[in-house]
């Protein structure tokens, strides 16, 4: 599963969506090791990698290298240039991805993004109103719900009444935070990343917006710490919140950089979605305490008992097909515009709103 979960890039069967040669995109800003997990899931889509762009020439190569004709390129404007490229995968860093993604669609490219979309509420309406001029997408990577198995096949029970209306997401996403030597500079500067709610936290946020149901929401509180981390000031080690939706439906998330050195996984992340009719629980990465602790471990608990389902090799990874279609025949069947800029809103939200813990 790996050490941490910014190398997180789960790999998958190949389920090409098109023929060999009819979908392009290029890949740039190389920052965080979620690229892997973007690039792996469009390729095995039928998608192909063309072009290669980072500032760290060595990184770029060698990026370059693990996809099949791909080529590493000296500059953002050979991608941005080339009418055969129909999108740009980036992961910059976080406080530099709304830039990247305003050029790229100036450039009439569609974007997409790793999490966190943006760091300021600035930002996303600089790109609300460029998607609104140029008609091109800015999707968003929120892997834990779109890179997960099990996150997925909740997904499809939810939308088949499995468990009645959702009335309440509660998400746990702790990451290990490992040899901080091993981190770049950036990762411990709020100005960069955003704060720990902006961004790991909008993973918990998304997800609760797509199995409730929500279309607006509002943030009931929120905080943030640094319990454990005093040489990094910059550094939130832990956050939480609680979200109201438009529906009634409510989230609670924690999320923290406190995965013990024990544990097997990068982080014991779970999902518990509660319905009127049974809930389900999800044990993504990890299974503590049992023989078989392997992740994506779905609970279900309903009417008619306790169903205890192994996703792996199941669903599989529909969201990057249906993406790359989506940008082929301009439709939303991935994730609407709107959803992705919920997501980013309510996240930012909360960091704004935060009371610090000292």
């Amino acid at each position: 599963m790996g050490a941490d979960g910014m190398n997180y890039a789960p790999a998958g069967k190949p389920k090409p969506v098109v023929k060999a040669g009819e979908f392009f995109f290029g890949a740039m800003y190389l920052d965080h090791g979620h690229i892997n997990g973007m690039c792996n899931g469009l390729t095995e889509a039928g998608a192909v990698l063309k072009y290669v762009y980072d500032t760290d020439r060595e990184r770029g190569e060698a990026f370059a290298s693990r996809y099949p004709g791909a080529v590493f390129v000296d500059s953002e404007e050979v991608i941005l240039k080339d009418p055969s490229i129909s999108l740009v995968a980036a992961a910059a860093i976080t406080s530099k991805r709304c830039e990247v993604g305003l050029r790229c669609m100036d450039a009439g490219k569609d974007y997409f993004t790793d999490k966190a979309p943006f760091t300021t509420l600035e930002q996303l309406e600089s790109a609300i109103t460029k998607v609104k001029e140029t008609g091109k997408k800015y999707m968003v990577y929120y892997s834990e719900r779109l890179h997960v198995e099990s996150a997925i096949y909740a997904g499809n029970l939810v939308k088949s009444g499995a468990i009645g209306k959702v009335i309440n997401v509660m998400g746990l996403g702790p990451h290990r935070i490992g040899n901080p030597a091993t981190r770049p500079d950036w990762f411990f500067e709020k100005e960069s990343y955003g704060g720990i709610l902006c961004d790991i936290g909008s993973h918990q946020i998304e997800q609760y917006l797509y199995y409730a149901d929500v279309k607006a929401a509002e943030v009931t509180y929120s905080r943030v710490a640094n319990y454990n981390h005093p040489e990094y000031p910059g550094l939130e080690d832990f956050g939480d919140a609680m979200v109201t939706g438009d529906n009634g439906a409510t989230n609670y998330f924690r999320v923290d950089w406190f995965t013990p050195d024990g544990l097997s996984s990068w982080g014991d992340g779970r999902t518990v979605i509660l319905g009127t009719e049974g809930y389900i629980e999800l044990r993504k990465y990890v299974n503590i305490g049992v023989e078989d602790n392997s992740g994506d471990n779905l609970i279900i608990v309903d009417k008619t008992g306790e169903h205890f389902i192994k996703c792996k090799d199941t669903v599989g990874y529909p969201f990057f097909g249906e993406l790359i279609l989506d940008c082929i025949n301009r439709t939303e069947n991935a994730m609407t515009q709107e959803h992705a800029f919920l997501a980013a809103r309510l996240c930012l939200e909360c960091e704004l709103k935060a009371e610090k813990i000292s």
